[in-house]
């Protein structure tokens, strides 16, 4: 549905987009993710056509874009600040992009009342905008965008303006729209939870550049750069030593966790962010392991709590693995590990010494 080949976008000397490769598939939720100027709201503008390119392609539906005007592509936009009318009713709001549109009146106003049952707000024609919720805004602000039957919906960062309970259920309702309505939902957020919940594919974006495309488990499972696996949600690195190296598997020693064989899958060669072989394990992939269990797991290490913090469903915990201790006897950084609050489980005290159990398959090598 939309291709970008080698866009470049300047502003004066400011290189705010760096040679974007992009396809979108038809039909897909798909999610543009960075922290603030990385060029993520720049590359949508582009898309809408609201920002000229200085060098590059970009195709909608298999049509060049070069000189189609914002009004004139088969995309419409959400923005962040919604941009409701508050002069006008919630139907005229609706209406807005109708006017200049052939049909009769009654055949406007059935529009309308379709749009306004499909974001879930089926009688709401006649209220005053400004008497609106910001989720009812919102809604809004899809209905008036969607009655255009556009190919592409662009939404910049269209839930930052909600509380997170709203934002939490306005997720799930967009992404149960996007397969009601079926077209292609290109949405800008910072928020990595949120593009990692709605999204069949991410890309996340450094500096006016892809750092990496991939479906939202093998974004979080297998980072391909330190810096995106900083990024999206915790993880947690230890220095390794490489030992050898052989028919693709990869044997490093890593202080904390002893020696550990990893296959290709489980090792990035893209890494220029990195001053040395480093293994990356997320929080929940550690499990401490009861002290009444007698039997050992695969592989244990013993570790102190260094700290605790409760979260509801889930406690986090910094350990220091033994063994873990940097040059000249220097206290290892603590780990952070997580664990779900189940009923009767233990809640270990900071100091103490607990067995940690891991998995070789939930390691990855950053090289």
């Amino acid at each position: 549905m939309i291709e970008c080949r080698e866009v470049h976008k300047y502003y004066g000397d400011y290189h705010a987009l760096r040679g974007i490769d992009l396809t979108i598939r038809a039909g897909e939720f798909f999610s543009l993710l960075g922290p603030s100027g990385c060029g993520k709201t720049t590359l949508l503008r582009t898309i809408a056509g609201f920002e000229d390119i200085d060098s590059g392609v970009v195709l909608i539906d298999g049509k060049h874009m070069e000189d189609v005007p914002a009004n004139k592509r088969p995309t419409n936009m959400v923005f962040q600040s919604y941009a409701i009318f508050p002069h006008l009713t919630v139907a005229e709001n609706v209406a807005f992009g109708l006017r200049r549109d052939p049909r009769t009146k009654a055949e406007k106003a059935q529009l309308v009342e379709e749009a306004l049952a499909m974001v879930g707000l089926k009688g709401y024609g006649a209220r005053a905008a400004h008497a609106l919720s910001g989720g009812q805004r919102q809604r809004v602000a899809l209905a008036r965008a969607l009655i255009l039957k556009p190919k592409v919906l662009l939404l910049d960062e269209p839930l930052s303006a909600l509380d997170r309970k709203m934002r939490e259920q306005m997720q799930v309702e967009l992404i149960k729209l996007q397969r009601q309505v079926g077209i292609t939902f290109v949405l800008v957020t910072h928020d990595q939870e949120e593009a990692l919940v709605m999204s069949d594919r991410i890309a996340v974006m450094f500096e006016g550049q892809i750092a990496q495309l991939d479906g939202p488990e093998a974004l979080y499972a297998r980072p391909a750069t330190r810096r995106v696996a900083n990024f999206i949600g915790v993880m947690n690195f230890l220095p390794a030593n490489v030992v050898s190296e052989t028919d693709g598997v990869v044997t490093v020693e890593v202080p904390g966790l002893g020696m550990v064989e990893l296959p290709e899958k489980q090792i990035s060669r893209a890494n220029p962010d990195d001053d040395g072989p480093t293994i990356g394990f997320r929080p929940e992939t550690m499990t401490i392991v009861p002290a009444n269990q007698t039997h050992t797991q695969p592989r244990e290490t013993n570790a102190t709590i260094d700290e605790v913090v409760y979260y509801g469903d889930m406690t986090y915990y910094d350990l220091r693995l033994e063994g873990a201790e940097g040059p000249n006897g220097q206290k290892a950084r603590p780990v952070r590990i997580s664990m779900r609050n189940v009923f009767g489980r233990d809640v270990p005290e900071v100091g103490t010494r607990v067995r940690v159990a891991w998995s070789p398959g939930s390691l990855v090598l950053f090289r």
